[in-house]
């Protein structure tokens, strides 16, 4: 079998689209099209279904894709790493790695520091949401994802790497006022008299927290809104309003009493981080490497 029409398919595979293949191919949609007719031909059995926004793989493609993924990634690693693959060579691999910026930022990196004096270099991208972390992975773009989401499909291997608390903050000024009436029930009141600071306009960590806490959706809107968690962390210890924050991230805020926690529930909420791979591609050391030291790491987080 042509390994040219398995690197095709694997790519339209992860991309679930054959214009978004060819542009990772760097080759005609047409062209894209005829290799997978051929390989189609070829196996006598259909590998993807046409959809109105791209294709969708029947059984025998899903099949294929997870037997044959793994190997054409092994072999693009050694390609572009070369013969040698003795971890003492002094051959530098890249790991490409994906991550909402906080959290990459905070625990992520740094946990991976030690690596570097082994021949790894890092090259990372700030994913918005899980989703779009996931596709780009899917589609060969990074190494390695942490998301909270764990992903569907046999193609992204997801392993849990730790949870993260979340608090309910604002600043000391506001903390005499509101913990009182948030102790008595009155959490709608809370939201009533004091603004919200957020990382988007759908509330996704407020929302997450009064659901878990209260059993009831907030019914509030932001009057904040910074795409950062240390952005959010910061407005509110300004006097801004308040936030659901992770507690990792206002840890030292907290203990200088900066910020204040306005509960502190038996049961807090939390949400999981996933450290997600493509299927198969643990066989490469220098990504099995990271993955190990993550995991070693996130036992102290």
């Amino acid at each position: 079998m042509d390994l040219a029409l398995l690197r095709t398919f694997v790519t339209v595979h992860r991309a679930g689209s054959f214009t978004r293949a060819a542009t990772l191919l760097g080759l005609s949609q047409p062209a894209v099209t005829s290799q997978i007719r051929t390989l189609e031909r070829q196996l006598g059995r259909p590998l993807f279904l046409r959809q109105p926004r791209g294709v969708t793989p029947t059984p025998i493609g899903d099949e294929l894709a997870h037997r044959a993924a793994p190997h054409l990634d092994a072999l693009v690693e050694i390609a572009e790493a070369g013969l040698d693959l003795d971890e003492d060579s002094g051959v530098v691999r890249t790991l490409h790695l994906a991550g909402p910026p906080e959290f990459t930022s905070l625990r992520v990196l740094p946990a991976l520091t030690p690596l570097i004096a082994g021949g790894l270099a890092l090259r990372t991208s700030f994913a918005g949401n899980a989703e779009e972390a996931l596709e780009g992975l899917a589609a060969g773009h990074h190494d390695l994802a942490i998301t909270a989401a764990r992903p569907r499909g046999g193609l992204l291997t997801p392993t849990p790497l730790c949870d993260e608390e979340h608090v309910l903050v604002a600043a000391p000024r506001w903390a005499a006022r509101l913990v009182p009436e948030l102790r008595r029930g009155k959490h709608s009141l809370v939201l009533e008299q004091l603004p919200v600071v957020e990382v988007h306009e759908s509330l996704p960590f407020v929302s997450r927290y009064w659901s878990a806490v209260f059993d009831s959706p907030p019914a509030a809107a932001a009057t904040v809104i910074a795409p950062d968690l240390r952005a959010v962390r910061d407005s509110t210890a300004a006097g801004a309003g308040l936030a659901v924050l992770p507690r990792y991230l206002c840890q030292r805020d907290l203990a200088s009493g900066r910020i204040v926690a306005l509960l502190e529930p038996d049961v807090p909420p939390l949400r999981t981080y996933f450290l997600v791979v493509r299927a198969g591609t643990l066989a490469l050391p220098h990504i099995a490497r990271a993955h190990e030291e993550l995991l070693r790491a996130a036992a102290d987080w």
